[in-house]
């Protein structure tokens, strides 16, 4: 209004500032008091389809008793020229017209600072969710992980316990490793390998009791692989799951290996076991393998990836890529 004045006339004349200023005033005033209106009526964003025109009715209330307070203080102090002085209602629908923008204005300002905060908020939740459902998603695999060997160890360590007690002790002393390991699990997200596989050894030795010579198992491990972070019991996991599906079917039983290596940049952890994926075996759609691809999305998202198929010489290698961890010496 100061910018226009100066423009087409050159200078303010006496009447500029105090109209300003009741402008100013019950502009203040009237968007407190539709402020106000709108909290109370619930018309805060997300406002619902049907209140639309409540809304439209409270802003264009307040529209009008705003510009009536503005021209009758106007005409009540006196503050226009005379020599141009024109009708209350004339000024009332020139204010109308001129005034009207700059609620309107306020309402756009009021409604999209809302519904950004709101936005903003709803992303906030949106994160904590998916990090609550990641957490509860994680647990609920280790929680089907945990014990799923267990009744088989129990069973090979009774029959031990008249034919050999020193070797019963022994595989008692294993069989407690892997539970307390497992049940530190819960707790992590990763461990290193190092740790996972002196877990492995510990099975493997209990199902060595229960095959006996039908089991041979090989270790090709890359001893600067041993810091790297790999899932708790994952590779348990895949071992039980190669003996399960792949050992445990075989008459004269067969080969466990183990591989950890640097390849392409990435930690490579394999598990070739004698036997062969078939459409009816249930070997590629179980548990086991499912947790370990649910387990690697949930926790390295697309930097990790996890297959399993046949070999060219007769064994089953499932084969886990994970990021390659920088750890300090």
């Amino acid at each position: 209004m100061v910018f226009f004045a100066f423009i087409f006339e050159n200078k303010t004349n006496h009447i500029l500032y105090p109209r300003l200023a009741i402008t100013i005033l019950f502009g203040l005033i009237f968007t407190h008091l539709l402020r106000e209106l709108i909290v109370r009526l619930k018309l805060r964003p997300p406002i619902q389809v049907q209140k639309w025109w409540l809304l439209t009715v409270t802003v264009v209330s307040i529209i009008v008793l705003f510009n009536l307070a503005n021209s009758a203080i106007v005409e009540w102090l006196q503050v226009y020229d005379a020599k141009i002085k024109v009708s209350v209602e004339k000024r009332f629908l020139s204010n109308l017209i001129l005034d009207s923008p700059l609620v309107l204005l306020w309402v756009a300002v009021y409604y999209v600072w809302h519904y950004v905060e709101l936005g903003s908020k709803a992303e906030i939740q949106k994160v904590r969710l998916e990090s609550l459902v990641k957490e509860l998603e994680l647990k609920t695999i280790k929680s089907h992980i945990n014990p799923h060997f267990i009744f088989n160890a129990l069973n090979s360590i009774r029959a031990l316990v008249d034919e050999n007690p020193e070797r019963a002790r022994t595989a008692i002393t294993e069989l407690s490793n892997i539970l307390r390991s497992s049940m530190q699990a819960e707790k992590m997200e990763t461990v290193p390998l190092e740790r996972e596989l002196s877990i492995v050894k510990d099975y493997l030795a209990l199902e060595y009791i229960r095959f006996e010579d039908r089991l041979q198992v090989e270790y090709d491990i890359d001893e600067d692989t041993l810091d790297q972070p790999v899932p708790p019991m994952m590779l348990q996991t895949l071992v039980e799951n190669a003996i399960k599906h792949g050992i445990g079917k075989q008459k004269c039983g067969g080969l466990i290996r183990v591989i950890s290596d640097y390849r392409d940049d990435h930690h490579e952890l394999i598990v070739q076991n004698t036997g062969e994926i078939s459409e009816n075996n249930g070997y590629s759609d179980g548990f086991g393998i499912n947790s370990t691809r649910n387990r690697l999305k949930l926790l390295f998202g697309g930097n990790a990836t996890f297959d399993i198929g046949n070999t060219k010489n007769g064994m089953v290698e499932a084969v886990v890529k994970m990021p390659v961890y920088q750890l300090n010496s």
